[in-house]
């Protein structure tokens, strides 16, 4: 084969994004055997795999991964010269992998599917529990947007910018130490804690400053759902250090209560973010204002208006 031509370029584009064949075909509204045929013919031509099954999964070759970005660039360029009509939410029957914490799904996410469900009803998420480990890897996942808290992304990410604030300690609202404004270093020492372990790094930096001291606490809990530790919270006498907006959105539906930590807290910035691979894609960029533009707005989203304790 000598020649690719444009819709082989379209088939490639969508073969490596989804990394499912049936996904690819469905979306370009062919068959799953025209899919396969043109994924051979794809083979053929770079004289390479391009994807390779490992388990349930196909992941992209090392060419796959050069290929993504230039297919993508080049199909960009072609649409501004065909000069394609503007993108109609209303039309899209595609599926976005979206990536978070279960406090982002629980309290964040029902207004942005509500939203979704008004102007594009054909429209589909797929929601992900957020893996710190899939920041440097983002473009190798089958996942569209995720959201967390950064503070320096990787070059390959870009990334809208949904608020800061910065960790205190969340606890029971008749806890001891809410008799006290600022509980010392000692007193938070004397209560074990919990741990939230999915999403991003929360409180890494108060075990740090701890060993600085030569100090240590206790981790009496660990689980990866903010709504079991909010649940345990609420009925012991447990410790949980959280950013600011989550302490204050987490006490309108639990009898909690937060107060500052008594050393140097580090700023939490939070980004809704994609790999730079997306930048082009009209359906992406439309869902990524709309998310970025719902969470800013929720009650349950960071803020820059924020005062320090």
């Amino acid at each position: 084969m000598e020649q690719l031509n444009l819709n082989l370029l379209r088939a490639l584009k969508q073969l490596l994004q989804e990394r499912h064949v049936t996904r690819a075909a469905e979306q370009l509204h062919l068959t799953q055997s025209a899919m396969s045929r043109q994924l051979a013919q794809l083979r053929d031509y770079f004289q390479d795999p391009l994807l390779v099954r490992e388990g349930n999964d196909l992941l992209l070759t090392a060419r796959a991964q050069q290929l993504l970005p230039q297919v993508c660039d080049i199909l960009a360029r072609v649409d501004e010269l065909r000069g394609e009509p503007p993108f109609e939410p209303a039309r899209c029957s595609r599926r976005f992998v979206f990536a978070c914490t279960d406090y982002v799904a629980q309290f964040i996410f029902p207004a942005v599917l509500s939203r979704l469900h008004r102007e594009a009803p054909q429209l589909d998420i797929s929601y992900r529990m957020w893996q710190p480990e899939w920041l440097g890897r983002l473009g190798q996942l089958p996942i569209d947007l995720a959201s967390t808290t950064h503070n320096q992304l990787p070059d390959t990410l870009r990334s809208i910018p949904l608020g800061q604030d910065y960790p205190v300690c969340l606890m029971a609202a008749d806890h001891p130490l809410t008799a006290e404004p600022r509980p010392t270093l000692e007193a938070l020492l004397s209560y074990p804690y919990i741990r939230i372990s999915s999403g991003g790094d929360k409180d890494s930096f108060l075990d740090r400053a701890l060993k600085s001291q030569g100090f240590s606490r206790r981790i009496a809990f660990e689980v990866p759902f903010f709504s079991a530790a909010f649940s345990v919270l609420a009925d012991s006498d447990r410790l949980l250090v959280v950013p600011a907006h989550i302490a204050r959105n987490a006490a309108r539906h639990y009898p909690l209560t937060s107060r500052p930590l008594p050393l140097a807290v580090p700023e939490n910035r939070y980004h809704l973010f994609w790999h730079l691979l997306h930048d082009h894609d009209p359906a992406h960029r439309w869902l990524r204002e709309l998310l970025a533009e719902a969470m800013r707005s929720s009650l349950y989203s960071p803020g820059d208006h924020q005062i320090r304790s």
